[in-house]
């Protein structure tokens, strides 16, 4: 559900030069994103907010990485394990274990796998199926109140080597399966909701998910993890997604790489960990310095629509041809600091 066709567009500059009219340069997607009005952005709630800080760099400056978690009926039973670590203050003194390039960056305790050493759990963190890696369309469309402006799954035509479609649903990408058979040309300008019957959080740059075990280990969410190259999508459905990076990505995809297997840090090699300080929540920070408000632009806008089509057919000056699609990680939804 794009908002225009290549070939309208062609279409109306075909008209304008026959009228004598100058042709106006296309948008691109950034300058859509900067005109979209303000009813068209969704401010993330401070308690959806994970606030990580790491040691100082070299200079002294400090880092500061922002998730933001995902909303219901996504991946709860790890997001309240996920709180109730912050809560306990449970990540306070770890570290970053493992950076391998243009994969992962991880993080938790890097005595977890010694029985004798590991940092105690808190109490409380519940077991989740493997069975949550996916959502009942149903339940997934509808019920989100004055989040969205209709329950509606924006879709993206093309194909898809992971999903039988894929689409936007309340600022998040993902992954769509149809109740019977796949998806065609058809179905995707049809009523989302009659033919999507599971949807699931894709991995993109930035996203955040559950380091675990082999199956049925499913992660406590003690172990978390976020991409930092190139869509890992094989991922998608076999490990839980429970947030995305909205600032401070840099700080974590630009560390040392790990010598060790799968770039864990091997003390022995020379690696040094990164230190964590602390993990809490936005709304659990102290309140003497008032933390940033941040926002997305609402997937199920026309502002959205008009940056996903601009993101998969790039018609401004620097482009000779218009790709015509994007794969659905190449339309970051955009996040940005409430001004």
């Amino acid at each position: 559900m794009l908002a225009a066709s290549a070939s309208s567009v062609l279409g109306q500059a075909s008209a304008n030069i026959a009228a004598g009219r100058a042709q106006p340069s296309p948008l691109a997607p950034s300058e859509i994103v900067a005109r979209a009005p303000k009813a068209d952005w969704t401010e993330i709630a401070q308690s959806d907010l994970l606030v990580m800080d790491l040691t100082p760099d070299a200079k002294g400056k400090p880092r500061r990485v922002v998730i933001q978690l995902m909303p219901p009926p996504f991946s709860q039973g790890w997001i309240g394990n996920i709180r109730k670590l912050a809560a306990a203050r449970w990540w306070d003194g770890t570290a970053i274990n493992r950076v391998q390039d243009n994969y992962v960056v991880q993080w938790g305790d890097p005595d977890a796998d010694d029985k004798a050493k590991a940092k105690p759990l808190p109490a409380g963190l519940v077991t989740v199926p493997e069975s949550e890696y996916t959502v009942q369309a149903d339940h997934t469309l509808s019920g989100m109140g004055p989040v969205v402006h209709e329950p509606d799954v924006r879709q993206i035509s093309g194909i898809d080597r992971y999903a039988p479609a894929t689409g936007f649903a309340w600022g998040w990408p993902l992954g769509l399966e149809r109740r019977h058979g796949r998806f065609s040309a058809r179905d995707l300008k049809r009523d989302p909701q009659s033919n999507v019957s599971l949807a699931w959080p894709v991995h993109c740059y930035g996203m955040v998910g559950v380091g675990r075990d082999l199956s049925p280990n499913t992660g406590t969410g003690a172990e978390l993890y976020t991409v930092i190259g190139h869509a890992p999508r094989h991922l998608d459905r076999n490990i839980a997604l429970v947030g995305r990076v909205i600032e401070g990505i840099e700080f974590l995809s630009s560390l040392p790489r790990g010598h060790g297997a799968l770039g864990f840090y091997d003390l022995a090699q020379g690696d040094e960990r990164t230190g964590i300080v602390s993990i809490r929540l936005a709304s659990e920070m102290p309140t003497d310095k008032p933390f940033p408000a941040y926002e997305y632009l609402s997937t199920e806008s026309q502002s959205f629509a008009a940056y996903a089509d601009a993101r998969a057919n790039r018609r401004d000056d620097f482009f000779i041809r218009p790709a015509g699609g994007a794969d659905v990680c190449n339309i970051p939804v955009p996040v940005r600091r409430v001004k």
